[in-house]
């Protein structure tokens, strides 16, 4: 886990967690799972960005900051308006975009679902009808900035099955609360 110390002793009020990573990570699948476990809303990022976002995307063109930063600014948002625990999948593929986040709400964890190219292409090329085609993938991998050491967050393995990267997952965010 890295940003472990970050987290311990921190107390948050309630889980406000972002399910981050590269596109075919699982964002949705393991935030949605997280949140189930947490007794927490869940809400796909991607459903917040705005047709041009998508558009753009879906014609093979990564986005750039400057279409990003509305976007990451919305997901920020929705922390401090939630009168619940909340869990957001959400690439924030750089420190930048994550202090974006962080800006509305310092409370927010980061949990980052990380694996091997060769995983990430498959499981991009196995889901139909995705906006996201796999030409992105690397792209995005360029773009990743590993979670720093003063940030609060949790790396964990795609490779593990959906119910052991949640089990994994709790305990971590849990013990941050102590």
């Amino acid at each position: 886990m890295t940003g472990e110390s970050a987290m311990i002793g921190k107390s948050q009020p309630q889980h406000h967690v972002v399910v981050m990573g590269v596109a075919g990570c699982g964002k949705s699948t393991i935030g949605a799972a997280l949140a189930e476990r947490l007794g927490a809303e869940f809400l796909d990022g991607d459903s917040l960005h705005p047709q041009a976002n998508i558009d753009k995307m879906a014609s093979g063109t990564p986005l750039n900051d400057e279409d990003r930063a509305p976007w990451l600014v919305e997901i920020g948002r929705r922390f401090p308006a939630s009168d619940s625990p909340l869990v957001i999948a959400c690439s924030a593929l750089k420190r930048s975009y994550r202090d974006i986040i962080r800006s509305a709400d310092p409370s927010v964890v980061f949990v980052h679902l990380h694996g091997t190219r060769e995983l990430l292409k498959a499981r991009m090329t196995s889901r139909p009808g995705h906006f996201m085609p796999a030409s992105l993938l690397d792209s995005q991998l360029a773009t990743l900035e590993p979670l720093q050491d003063d940030e609060a967050g949790i790396v964990v393995d795609i490779a593990n099955s959906v119910e052991d990267i949640v089990q994994d997952v709790v305990p971590a965010l849990t013990g941050a609360l102590l």
